[in-house]
């Protein structure tokens, strides 16, 4: 009998852990994409903020789908979602391992990218770049992103930083989109 109870209590303990571990991920990630959501790419970027305040640098980068209300207007909405999931798939694929990707919203995407000065990072935006231009399910659709890149300044915050970042990312947009600039 004590057997079959502690048998019991090892399995009620397996099924908690497994429904926590899914609330996790329901949490922390972006139902979409699969990629981190905005909340849980914030508590990463703090995380990665006090580590560089006490010795080195790192970057963003902001990208974003060009026309995607166009896109969801031709295509639709089911369309549209299969590119945006198929765009996180395509960046995910061309980042390195410890970069981290998340979905900032809509059709924007944050990127975080440790020990990275803001040289590197552009060539890091301008491979991604390149990778959705060469996906042939993306091309079919003109999908193309505009990205903007900003380094960490000492004193930054998420705010003075994703500012930077997006300003950035709107010069793209206005130079005519599918294009990377930087920021200082």
């Amino acid at each position: 009998m004590a057997e079959q109870k502690k048998g019991d209590w090892r399995q009620l303990l397996k099924q908690l852990n497994t429904h926590i571990e899914a609330l996790h991920h329901v949490a922390t990630h972006d139902e979409k994409t699969g990629l981190y959501n905005s909340l849980f790419f914030r508590d990463l970027f703090e995380e990665e903020l006090r580590r560089v305040r006490r010795k080195g640098y790192f970057s963003v980068v902001i990208a974003d789908i060009d026309f995607f209300k166009k896109i969801n207007d031709t295509y639709g909405h089911i369309v549209a979602d299969k590119l945006l999931k198929k765009v996180a798939d395509v960046l995910h694929c061309a980042l390195r391992d410890y970069d981290i990707l998340s979905r900032f919203g809509g059709e924007e995407f944050f990127i975080l990218l440790p020990s990275t000065k803001l040289r590197g990072a552009g060539i890091i935006a301008e491979r991604l770049r390149k990778a959705i231009l060469k996906d042939k399910m993306l091309a079919k659709h003109n999908v193309t992103i505009s990205l903007g890149v900003a380094e960490y300044k000492k004193r930054d915050n998420y705010q003075k930083l994703s500012h930077r970042a997006d300003k950035a990312l709107y010069v793209a947009k206005k130079q005519g989109r599918n294009r990377v600039a930087l920021t200082k």
